[in-house]
């Protein structure tokens, strides 16, 4: 009998996520993904400890960085300077690496919500009633404040990015396994970001979510490309989650369900093939 990969599949089932229910959306994708590999769970503070002994490690529902940051750089450093397949690679371009991305993607005129990261460039924004700022290395709304025009200048340094409040219609996520697009789920009510619905996206829509697909140039992995609706028709980028994204898999149709498993399993064991062990 073939010996299955072994993969390490890091999760922090307890973590309580403000409209999530992480714990069980883990508990279903392992035990399907059990089926095909040898699997073992732990907790984001214990993976560069257990590491070794695996043949990959997926990183899944583990929670903002931020609030383990340090442990979390260790164990990227340990990852790299061992060769450790890490699932998505650790070359992402988008939250994996924090938000600079956002002032990157404005600067070459992508699709996505203006943000600046020094109080000199405050004059490049649209004018708005309020503006958005957060920490450069934030996640999960964690550090958001609303203030107007009149008070940037005191907060728009220190780490931080600034962006004009979007009087959106909606927010749309389209969720990918490589390069390939699996579904949508949408926020019909701003108010509600995490009560979403089934969304059937146009061609427009998906060519939108495609651009930064192809700009983060991951060969493998799971993605997330969140965007809002704006008032006048037009999507802008709100984020490109490419480290741990949350999936939504209990709102979508079972069909939808079992061909996401079927995509991650195949992109695992091609991750496998294509990534020399260390």
């Amino acid at each position: 009998m073939p010996v299955r990969p072994s993969v390490l599949f890091v999760t922090d089932l307890a973590y309580r996520a403000r409209g999530r229910r992480y714990g069980d959306e883990d508990v279903f994708l392992t035990s399907r993904l059990r089926e095909v590999f040898g699997l073992a769970l732990c907790h984001p503070l214990d993976a560069a400890a257990l590491m070794d002994a695996f043949d990959a490690v997926v990183v899944r529902n583990s929670g903002p960085v931020l609030h383990y940051r340090k442990e979390y750089d260790a164990f990227r450093e340990r990852a790299v300077a061992r060769g450790t397949r890490v699932y998505n690679p650790l070359s992402g371009r988008g939250d994996m690496a924090g938000k600079q991305y956002l002032l990157d993607l404005t600067a070459a005129g992508y699709p996505v919500i203006p943000t600046v990261g020094r109080p000199e460039d405050l004059h490049l924004l649209p004018e708005a009633e309020e503006y958005a700022v957060k920490p450069k290395g934030g996640a999960d709304s964690i550090g958001l404040a609303f203030v107007p025009r009149d008070r940037l200048g005191d907060l728009a340094r220190g780490g931080v990015l600034v962006q004009p409040r979007i009087d959106f219609r909606y927010e749309v996520s389209f969720y990918y396994v490589d390069d390939a697009f699996q579904y949508a789920l949408h926020a019909p009510d701003p108010a509600r970001r995490w009560v979403l619905e089934p969304y059937r996206p146009t061609d427009a829509d998906l060519a939108f979510a495609r651009r930064f697909i192809d700009w983060n140039t991951l060969d493998h992995g799971v993605q997330r490309v969140d965007a809002c609706r704006t008032r006048d028709g037009e999507l802008l980028l709100v984020e490109l989650e490419d480290l741990n994204p949350y999936l939504s898999l209990g709102l979508v149709p079972d069909r939808t369900r079992e061909d996401f498993v079927t995509a991650v399993t195949a992109s695992l064991h091609r991750f496998l093939e294509a990534s020399p062990r260390g």
